[in-house]
């Protein structure tokens, strides 16, 4: 089998090899993927300061030009990728195209945004004197994604890295090493110059730990665990760089008495179930109004007795597999602590056999759960979900904001009054209305509030934040 290697300074390098493994099938070897060492790291992180002074100073019609022709491949080949990324992740194959169109369409929003850098000319306040604001790159940029969104993450992070002249070392989730290699391959090959972009797979302790040690790494985006995101904190701020953090959530998503309860099911079962639950912004708390619960709980039921869990390939699946043993373990070891915390498990929660041997867990949901209990204070990142039943909506949003993150929330109902007041105190940095909780534009700004986020947004126009910084320039007339 081929060994997919690593990309340092424009020469593919690696010859320690691990295999990708299949969630859905682990008899089925995805590719063989090279693991860097420190060292390798190093070199990267050498190769990225060596390129960064050309690449800077790069014209914006050759940056736009490389990101366009990537974006252009990537949406041409949306079924290859797609169907690559449900192979290594396990999120079903329709959920995996679309991933990898939003990657594609990342990429063409950012080739827009090289041709749309622009600053600002201010009169001083002391005579014959012009002021120009301006915006320039950071220099090398380390990018550190999970294995959740393995496509569309690094498209978001790597695309406005590179439209606004910084260079890149790019360190994917050790267990996703396929779509990211595969990216990283259109970009070279659209034209990059040698060192701009750099990528060195393998495991975070070794390769992230050589980036978070290097003085010569300006600037740090990662998403991940709250755990890790500290340790990326601090390290940063012992080399004084900028650092921009995506961590933890444990979303809340409110039904009231006057919802449609058609939409809020549907909106419920996508946001705490899809993608087998395993997205930053998925609900795994169900607040849900007491006129409104019982005939909720089981509409709710109901539909997951309808989602098919099977191999993420297999036209008719719903939710695919767990990503590795490791993630079911702590889903199945969450479903035993909510049992033992006294919340009811109303649905599901067994491990599923299917035709090849995979990950698979039937979807869990709670009731009769409340916010102080573990399976609503803390992240499971599985198909998990607990309902607990309030009141009134003045006691459902002082619910849902009882947490120490904030990446999303939402809320289903009829009420006017009581989606704009959602909307104005709602403690998360995304809120939707009568809609999924996971599911954003790539043209918008994506983070949060709290433990979830530190840093500037993602995304849309508002990356420029955090991948250049600010100059203000002083001229005598």
């Amino acid at each position: 089998m081929t060994i997919h290697q690593n990309l340092i300074a424009g020469e593919w390098v690696g010859t320690d090899a691990v295999k990708n493994i299949n969630p859905s099938n682990t008899n089925d070897v995805v590719g063989e993927y090279a693991r860097a060492s420190a060292d390798d790291a190093k070199a990267a992180i050498a190769a990225a300061k060596a390129a960064f002074p050309a690449w800077s100073r790069s014209g914006i019609l050759e940056r736009h030009a490389i990101l366009k022709k990537t974006a252009d491949e990537i949406l041409a080949r949306k079924d290859e990728l797609g169907t690559l990324l449900a192979r290594e992740e396990g999120k079903t194959l329709p959920e995996a195209i679309g991933e990898t169109i939003r990657a594609g369409q990342i990429f063409e929003f950012f080739a827009g945004e090289c041709l749309r850098l622009a600053g600002e000319v201010l009169p001083s306040v002391r005579p014959n004197i012009g002021v120009e604001i301006t915006r320039e790159p950071v220099g090398v940029v380390g990018i550190i994604t999970p294995w959740n969104f393995p496509i569309a993450i690094p498209a978001w992070k790597i695309a406005p890295a590179l439209c606004y002249g910084n260079t890149v070392v790019f360190k994917p989730a050790d267990l996703v090493p396929g779509c990211a290699w595969a990216i990283v391959d259109i970009l070279h090959r659209a034209g990059l110059p040698k060192g701009v972009l750099n990528l060195v797979m393998g495991k975070g302790s070794v390769v992230g730990q050589a980036m978070l040690d290097s003085p010569d790494v300006h600037a740090i985006t990662f998403t991940g665990s709250t755990g890790t995101g500290k340790r990326v904190a601090a390290a940063s701020i012992e080399h004084n760089r900028k650092f921009q953090l995506e961590m933890g959530g444990k979303n809340p998503f409110v039904v009231l008495d006057d919802a449609d309860l058609t939409v809020a099911v549907e909106a419920a079962a996508n946001s705490g179930f899809f993608s087998t639950g395993q997205r930053c912004t998925a609900s795994s708390r169900l607040i849900v109004t007491e006129g409104i619960h019982d005939k909720f709980v089981a509409a709710l039921t109901a539909k997951l007795k309808t989602l098919v869990v099977d191999d993420a390939l297999k036209t008719g699946t719903h939710i695919g597999p767990v990503v590795d043993g490791t993630q079911l373990k702590q889903d199945t070891d969450y479903i035993e602590i909510g049992k033992g915390e006294g919340a009811k498990l109303a649905f599901g929660g067994d491990l599923l056999k299917r035709d090849n041997p995979g990950f698979y867990l039937q979807p869990a949901l709670f009731t009769e759960a409340t916010n102080e209990m573990r399976i609503s204070r803390e992240e499971i990142f599985g198909p998990v979900v607990s309902v607990i039943r309030v009141r009134n909506y003045e006691e459902a949003l002082a619910t849902a904001n009882d947490t120490p993150f904030g990446l999303s929330s939402g809320i289903a109902t009829t009420s006017l009054k009581h989606a704009t007041h959602f909307k104005r105190n709602s403690e998360a940095g995304m809120v939707m209305v009568n809609l999924p909780t996971a599911g954003v534009d790539f043209h918008v700004p994506f983070g949060g509030r709290k433990g979830s986020s530190y840093g500037p947004r993602e995304q849309g126009k508002y990356a420029n934040e955090f991948y250049t910084t600010v100059k203000t320039a002083y001229t005598l007339a």
